[in-house]
């Protein structure tokens, strides 16, 4: 008998199938690139790049603070550049795991494509991080090199191939090294290969390393490549130049998979060395920015500030936020004060590689206190904590997602990643959430402090 088509079986309002006990995504379906065409998410990126009809001459990056910029054909001669000079210099193999250390900067971009392109995976850390939690992150990567500044090196133990400092002429004669294309060995990484190692608490405890790969990453940026195409369909006049400033850390991923986001997009990414409220206002004016990813701290700043009225913001067309919960109110506050503005919410862990859920256009915004629909290729589940029974829409549970964005695994941790990832890819995400009946999700809290709040019911 043939197999029954899941989607088939689904409510077309709600996505929920309750045959399967499943929630699809309401989206239509993405293809993607074949499971086993060796394709590492840089060549993706820098591949639909090339497809835009953008002048090498356009702003790639600008940091703000140090007043430097790189474009377009700088950042991709310079990717090509350090690439070859890993190679020539550094006895790296694929999947060797590469630390960087280091405040937001025009050279980090450059780092972590030059590392994804030869199969090198990108462990990314918190500058701040202490060097008791510096020395545990690589511990668990087993980092054999790493990227840090002359302010954040002394936090690097020892390792096999010592630290290159992005502040260094060193470094910079690796970025101007020229006619590298010919003699760059080409290296074919597989999708199923970590990208990236990106440090999270998990869905419980202790820090963990998230391995995140070049299929997972694919997936985000396809999602993103569709949502550029679908832009200005509907205006007779092409949509202004996308310029983003960013207010997310490139070491966490929304900040991680936002920066591959940018060089698909063919976008113009702004950076500050620390986040100011007012300075990005000023940026806005500017740059003429029309997009910030936030999270709800920024947005309840926009809400709350006058300083708004001292800046010219009319370039902004969005805020996309995630990171945490908005509350219902105070996205009623800013769509009043800023009504040509869409507040986009989105949910994610990095153990999905950023977004599960997302909000794509002003009538799903308009559902206040959402975090939007699933993500093209996502699958749900809303699974009761007790019985383990799939549930309806309108019930609360644990969220369970499964679809190309989700983790391999926790590095070095074979315990936490069987707790979390189930052996039909399912992830526990341990939020307690409910779908209602058009298929929007709502997220209420976190599955441990229900059960401790459960356990104080217990009678002794």
């Amino acid at each position: 008998m043939a197999e029954t088509d899941p989607k088939r079986l689904m409510d077309p309002k709600t996505g929920f199938s309750h045959q399967t006990g499943t929630y699809s995504s309401l989206r239509p379906p993405l293809p993607l690139p074949p499971i086993n065409q060796p394709f590492s998410v840089a060549e993706f990126c820098l591949s639909l790049f090339h497809r835009t009809s953008t002048d090498g001459s356009t702003t790639f990056v600008v940091n703000e603070t140090a007043g430097e910029s790189l474009s377009y054909s700088q950042f991709v001669s310079q990717v090509r550049s350090l690439a070859y000079s890993l190679q020539q210099r550094y006895s790296l193999s694929q999947n060797d795991v590469a630390f960087v250390v280091s405040p937001p900067s025009i050279h980090i971009p450059v780092v972590y494509f030059a590392l994804l392109s030869l199969g090198i995976i990108v462990s990314p850390s918190n500058p701040l991080s202490s060097n008791s939690e510096i020395a545990h992150q690589i511990q668990l990567s087993k980092s054999v090199i790493a990227f840090a500044t002359s302010k954040t090196f002394h936090k690097i133990p020892s390792l096999k191939h010592g630290t290159i400092l992005l502040d260094s002429p060193e470094f910079l004669s690796m970025l101007t090294q020229s006619n590298v294309d010919n003699i760059i060995k080409s290296v074919k990484v597989n999708q199923s290969d970590t990208a990236a190692i990106l440090y999270s608490s998990g869905t419980t405890g202790r820090v963990k390393g998230v391995m995140v790969t070049h299929r997972n990453l694919i997936g985000i940026m396809a999602i993103i490549h569709r949502y550029n195409m679908n832009q200005g369909k509907d205006n007779d006049k092409p949509p202004p130049r996308p310029v983003t400033f960013f207010t997310l850390p490139l070491f966490h991923v929304f900040g991680f998979f936002m920066l591959l986001g940018m060089v698909l997009s063919a976008s113009t990414m702004v950076l500050v060395e620390r986040f100011d409220f007012e300075e990005m206002l000023r940026a806005v004016e500017k740059y003429k920015v029309t997009g910030i990813p936030v999270s709800p701290p920024v947005v309840v700043a926009f809400v709350k500030s006058d300083l708004t009225k001292k800046y010219n913001l009319s370039s902004l067309q969005r805020l996309g936020c995630g990171g945490a919960s908005l509350g219902e109110e105070m996205a009623q506050r800013f769509k009043k004060k800023f009504p040509n503005v869409l507040l986009a919410q989105g949910y994610g862990l990095t153990e999905t590689g950023g977004g599960a859920t997302r909000v794509i256009e002003p009538e799903e915004a308009a559902r206040y206190g959402s975090v939007g629909r699933l993500a093209e290729n996502m699958e749900g589940k809303i699974v009761d904590p007790e019985t383990g029974e799939a549930l309806p829409p309108g019930r609360r549970g644990e969220l369970w997602l499964r679809g190309p964005t989700v983790m391999k695994g926790y590095v070095g941790d074979e315990k936490a990643t069987a707790e979390t990832l189930d052996s039909e890819g399912w992830l526990k995400t341990g939020d307690i959430c409910y779908f209602d009946s058009e298929g929007f999700l709502y997220v209420v809290d976190r599955l441990k402090e229900l059960i401790k709040y459960k356990a104080y019911q217990v009678p002794e």
